[in-house]
């Protein structure tokens, strides 16, 4: 991972708008445009990080980003998405095991939102969130400092 850029945002919406449309669609609500004009207005070089293919010393390619954006109760973790082409391997559990330890370490919680009946839910459960709250489009989840020791991710 290394720090984002501005000169980064166009290939995040477009990895941003293969990942979401699947579940964007199932759940009715797939825009081609909007799906790429909300990364554009929330995006934030200060608060994301991109993930790298062979990695940053190797000049790898960017295949995903997260952001880590502070709020009044700890942490929101958003616009957490990976190509396709590489998920299915454990960059995304390396990638969240990476930033739930610094948080951990700060003893902060971590909140994000994820799509009801997404995949990626089991993956946040799995590094020991917990539901929340829900609506009928999100899913609100929270972690709180070291529940990741308990869910076994240690």
């Amino acid at each position: 991972m290394r720090p984002a850029e501005p000169a980064d945002v166009e290939p995040i919406v477009e990895i941003r708008a293969v990942v979401m449309r699947p579940d964007l669609e199932r759940l009715g609500r797939f825009d081609e445009h909007r799906v790429r004009q909300r990364l554009r207005d929330a995006f934030s070089p200060r608060h994301t990080s991109v993930v790298l293919a062979g990695g940053a010393l190797a000049g790898g390619a960017l295949v995903g980003c997260v952001a880590l954006r502070p709020a009044e109760d700890g942490l929101w973790l958003e616009h957490f998405y990976l190509a396709p082409e590489v998920q299915g391997r454990g960059l995304g559990s390396a990638v969240l095991r990476t930033l739930l330890d610094r948080t951990d370490a700060d003893g902060r919680s971590v909140r994000l939102n994820v799509l009801r009946g997404s995949a990626a839910r089991r993956l946040y459960e799995r590094h020991g969130f917990t539901v929340e709250a829900q609506d009928p489009i999100d899913i609100y989840m929270v972690r709180v400092p070291g529940a990741g020791a308990e869910a076994g991710e240690k």
